[in-house]
């Protein structure tokens, strides 16, 4: 059994890079690997003008179904709503409701957040798959015990 806390969160905005992608075998796999990849070797965060605070949030949102359909991942930093929009980059609203809130503590180069979201699909849990989201206290890096909260949006 996966431990879940319920939150009422308000909306908030993030601005980053974004890509379209789905979980089926070899799509998700790569491409949010990769969108980390460019988000740290483009230094994106430190382009972020205006950014509330450091913690990078990882965003899954835009599904067309549940889990298994494709949606969008955006990877980036809180922002307040209006932001400047930079070339190359997104803004997206969270919207604001019901989250389940699970914390994940580990190695991140060990299958940390995999291992995660592997639970989080196995368990009967009420999604509303409007955005779900991870918050990183600071950029990922190969610290052996990091500590990342994912948060669903649900329907309680």
């Amino acid at each position: 059994m996966i431990k879940m806390d319920e939150e009422q969160l308000d909306a908030f905005y993030v601005l980053g890079i974004a890509v379209r992608t789905a979980n089926t075998p070899g799509r998700a796999t790569k491409d949010i690997p990769a969108l980390w990849a460019r988000f740290l070797y483009e230094n994106v965060a430190e382009r972020i003008e205006g950014r509330l605070a450091d913690d990078v949030y990882c965003v899954y949102t835009e599904y067309e179904g549940d889990y298994t359909m494709p949606y969008t991942t955006l990877i980036g930093c809180r922002v307040q709503a209006g932001t400047e929009v930079p070339a190359g980059m997104q803004l997206m609203e969270v919207e604001g409701g019901q989250f389940l809130k699970h914390t994940a503590a580990g190695d991140l180069m060990k299958g940390l957040i995999f291992e995660a979201w592997t639970n989080i699909w196995n368990a009967a849990l009420p999604r509303a798959y409007r955005s779900d989201f991870e918050v990183y206290d600071a950029a990922p890096s190969a610290e052996a015990l990091a500590t990342v909260s994912i948060y669903l949006s649900a329907k309680l």
